[in-house]
């Protein structure tokens, strides 16, 4: 009798930032790997069919978040878009196996960080302080 193979899925906490002349790693969340088709309905004249057809892509924006350090290079990459010189610049985010082998990749396309914030600070707390950016592209590709 043949054994079946166990197609186990992916944790999600072991993941690779890399951000072309930015940084690399050291993010403990990362949302918008997300892209979508709009659907186009359009109907031919005497037809009372409907055809959908595929329109633009959008692609969502990626959101990033860390713990804050002494490094501000997410801070002086944000600083340059808000003083008018956008910093357009190509990254990937790697999902890693538990052996911290590759298995799957997204990359983002001319990126630029459109939003940064600073942590919640709280007197009474005792939480991480989390600094968010969030990354604005052109396309992204899976890979892997």
């Amino acid at each position: 009798m043949a054994t079946a193979t166990r197609n186990d899925p992916y944790s999600n906490f072991n993941f690779v930032v890399e951000i072309e002349g930015v940084i690399k790693g050291s993010f403990t969340e990362c949302t918008g790997l997300c892209s979508e088709t709009e659907a186009i309905h359009y109907r031919e004249g005497g037809d009372f069919g409907v055809r959908v057809l595929p329109g633009k892509t959008n692609y969502s924006a990626i959101t990033l978040k860390r713990g804050i350090t002494a490094d501000l290079s997410l801070w002086n990459w944000y600083k340059a878009t808000a003083q008018g010189r956008p910093d357009r610049r190509s990254g990937s985010i790697t999902l890693l196996d538990g052996d911290r082998k590759p298995v799957a990749r997204w990359t983002f396309v001319e990126g630029w960080p459109a939003k940064y914030c600073g942590p919640t600070l709280n007197a009474a707390g005792n939480d991480i302080a989390i600094e968010t950016l969030e990354i604005v592209h052109e396309r992204l590709e899976r890979e892997s």
